[in-house]
This record gives structure tokens, sequence and C-alpha cells, in this order.
């Protein structure tokens, strides 16, 4: 076994260190700091299954670092959630296959509502649907999954969330977030008495 979680790692790490690395992601970081920073509005993300926690993660993790964000259920969006869409909102949306029936409808929807919303899209597959039509697209690279049968997410939604991670970060840098700000975010916790501690 410890020869097979070692091989695991190295899967999974080797398919973070060939995530596509290009202008794209420049260019959703401004486009973030455009959309919610100066003009305020707000991020959505949203995805199904998996890739829809990943997207819930990084709205919850963008939230403690200055930018408003919130995840969108592309089912429930049907239903009458899809009014939380408003101008200036920019959606953030999360499909490996790049063709999740429910992220297709969701951004045509989206676009009945307001005709010039932008979105930014991480997917496994360049040359899908979603990719087309994306403002941004960020690329997994896709890798392999590391599942036995090749096909439980595990590998994907990794990258995605080190995507993720890198759109957090590198906003953070742009907007000049500082401890002091994150401190009155971030109450609870150790994170939250560490971060009053530094911030004095």
């Amino acid at each position: 076994m410890m020869t097979s979680i070692h091989e695991l790692l190295k899967k999974e790490a080797e398919a973070v260190l060939n995530i596509p690395v290009s202008d794209a992601y420049e260019k959703a970081v401004a486009l973030i700091v455009e959309q919610v920073h100066n003009k305020r509005g707000k991020l959505v993300t949203t995805g199904m299954g998996k890739a829809g926690q990943i997207a819930m993660n990084i709205a919850t993790t963008f939230c403690s670092t200055g930018i408003p964000a919130v995840f969108l259920h592309p089912s429930e969006a049907q239903h009458g959630d899809l009014g939380i869409l408003q101008e200036n909102d920019l959606l953030l949306l999360i499909s490996n296959s790049g063709k999740t029936r429910e992220i297709v409808e969701l951004t045509q929807l989206a676009h009945t509502l307001n005709p010039t919303l932008k979105y930014i899209v991480i997917t496994g597959n360049a040359d899908s649907p979603l990719a087309r039509e994306s403002d941004i697209c960020l690329c997994t690279g896709h890798p392999d999954e590391v599942c036995a049968l090749g096909m439980t997410p595990t590998t994907s939604t990794t990258v995605m969330t080190v995507i993720g991670d890198i759109l957090v970060v590198e906003t953070m840098k742009r907007t000049g977030f500082t401890i002091e700000e994150y401190s009155k975010r971030h109450h609870g916790g150790y994170l939250g008495e560490r971060s009053r501690e530094l911030s004095k």
C-alpha cells in the first residue's frame, strides 16, 4: 500500500505541475478585479457534482479575501435562483467536460437575463462548448483520474482547486488585500485570533 500511496501522490503532484499556464490567468484576475473590486459586482461560481463543491469552496475563499462571491447551484438557478445575478456580476463556471448540460443551460439562461454578462470557465476540455463561448478559459490540462476505475473525479478536482487558489492569491495581490482587512472578515477560530494579532 505504501508504494501505491506514493504513486498516487506523484501522479497528483505531476497533474498540478502540468496545469497549462498562460496569460489567461492575468486576464481572469483583471476581470475579477474590474467587475467585483472596482465596479462592485460579485463573483458567482457554479458547477455540478464534485465540480460544484469546488466552486463552493472557491466562493467562500474569495469572500474571506475581499471579493464578494456566492455559489449558485445550476439546477436551482432554473427555479428562480438565477435572480441572484445583477449588473456587473461575473460568472465562474467549473466543468471538467466543458459540456455539462446544467452548466450549458445556465449560461444560456444567464445571457437571456443579461446579454453582457461575462464568464470565466475552468475546464479540462479547451474545445468544449463552454470553453468556446467563455470570455476566458482556464484549462486544467485534463489529467487522468487516479481513481482505480479512471472515472471518479480525483485528480481533476485537485487541479480545479489549485486553479481556484491561484485566482484568489493573484487577486489579493492586485487589490492589495491586507491582514487588517482579513481580520475584519474572519473573526472566529484560530485564523481569526491569529489575524487580529498580526494586524495590531
